[in-house]
């Protein structure tokens, strides 16, 4: 028996009705290709990747986990960081091809493959096989258990149950509960020795993009999750269903809620930041034009809107440049005031000039605070 999926209340009929709301007015959004679509896209993975790790104590910046999608050394994180960063990575990759693939069902067997692609290099944690006994989760600070998972005899059985009620159960239920429904049951049945809580943030994504709500890029929670005081009502979110131990019943509505609340926040930055984008994009083409320069260079400053620096190898695989010509497009824009280069050889990166700081902080100081749903 898992844990059940709950009855929407009107409060939640109408948060979710704003949800989708936001939702088709994304798809209509995306749905004419734009230059600065491929870079929000890159830079909401990273941060999806960035949220979900941190939850598990791997920090990184957003800048370093752009960088190792790109192929780059990170210049901050530890090897061991860069490595977590990199198989949570490729599940990602795995779960945005899944959800445009046309044959496709849910099985126990891609879910360990998942968690193998997630913790893979800890050989030692069984990466990708059901735990071989007992899983406690503790308190971070006082050590003190705080849940405890099924049997390790029970474990099999079900994951085969949660995979036929993921092809076949509540269907008639809102993608966006059946997904945060899939988050929890997989995370309080623990079925591996490690991985756990990225799978089952994974899953909730990969359910929504099956269900073809927008692209996984754009429908994921995991960088919502990831901001500290989300975090903390994350994990009081899980406990306040779970209670201590493995109990399935179905009063899941607090939990069902706090995702819903997690979607609409986290629509709200992304419609924000796509708004944002295309503003930001056409005011560089028209500055960068006016002062005779290459419109390719449009990316570069895009990117460094957006983050905390810009390095060559990436500005030159974005516009397809050989290494010179980056080199000579980023020197003219640091000579003009755009960029600011910090370090040397490898280490090189560009910070924001004063022109793109006097850009950002106009943009700063527009931004309206977003609204919780639930706040009536």
């Amino acid at each position: 028996m898992l844990y059940g999926t709950p009855a929407l209340e009107p409060t939640d009929q109408s948060v979710l009705g704003e949800i989708e709301e936001m939702r088709r007015d994304l798809k209509y959004r995306l749905a004419e290709p734009h230059r600065w679509d491929g870079l929000l896209r890159r830079q909401l993975t990273a941060r999806a990747i960035q949220g979900s790790n941190s939850i598990e104590g791997y920090r990184a910046s957003v800048e370093d986990i752009e960088s190792i999608m790109s192929g780059e050394e990170p210049l901050e994180v530890s090897s061991g960081v860069a490595k977590e960063i990199a198989g949570y990575q490729q599940a990602l990759t795995y779960i945005r091809l899944l959800s445009k693939a046309k044959i496709f069902s849910f099985d126990a067997g891609l879910l360990h493959a998942l968690n193998f692609m997630v913790i893979g290099h800890h050989v030692d944690k069984s990466p990708g096989i059901v735990r071989p006994g007992g899983i406690y989760v503790r308190n971070a600070v006082t050590g003190e258990v705080v849940y405890e998972g099924p049997d390790a005899d029970d474990v099999a059985g079900l994951m085969d149950e949660l995979v036929a009620w993921l092809d076949d159960g509540d269907l008639g239920a809102p993608s966006y509960v059946r997904a945060a429904m899939a988050h929890f049951n997989l995370v309080a049945i623990h079925p591996w020795r490690d991985g756990n809580g990225r799978m089952s943030r994974a899953l909730q994504t990969l359910v929504l993009g099956r269900d073809q709500i927008t692209t996984p890029e754009f429908c994921s929670i995991e960088e919502w999750l990831g901001v500290d005081e989300n975090t903390v009502d994350y994990y009081r979110a899980l406990r306040q269903v779970q209670d201590g131990s493995w109990s399935p019943h179905d009063d899941t509505l607090s939990w069902v809620r706090f995702c819903l609340r997690c979607h609409h926040m986290q629509a709200q930055r992304v419609r924000r930041r796509l708004a944002e984008a295309a503003e930001v994009w056409m005011l560089l083409e028209q500055l960068v034009d006016a002062e005779g320069m290459h419109t390719r260079c449009v990316s570069a400053l895009y990117q460094i809107f957006t983050t905390r620096r810009l390095r060559r190898g990436m500005y030159q695989a974005d516009e397809g440049l050989s290494a010179g010509q980056a080199a000579r497009d980023l020197r003219e824009l640091t000579a003009a005031g755009w960029l600011t280069p910090y370090g040397e050889t490898k280490g090189r990166f560009y910070g924001r000039g004063p022109k793109i700081q006097e850009i950002k902080a106009d943009f700063s100081a527009r931004i309206v605070p977003l609204r919780d749903p639930y706040a009536r």
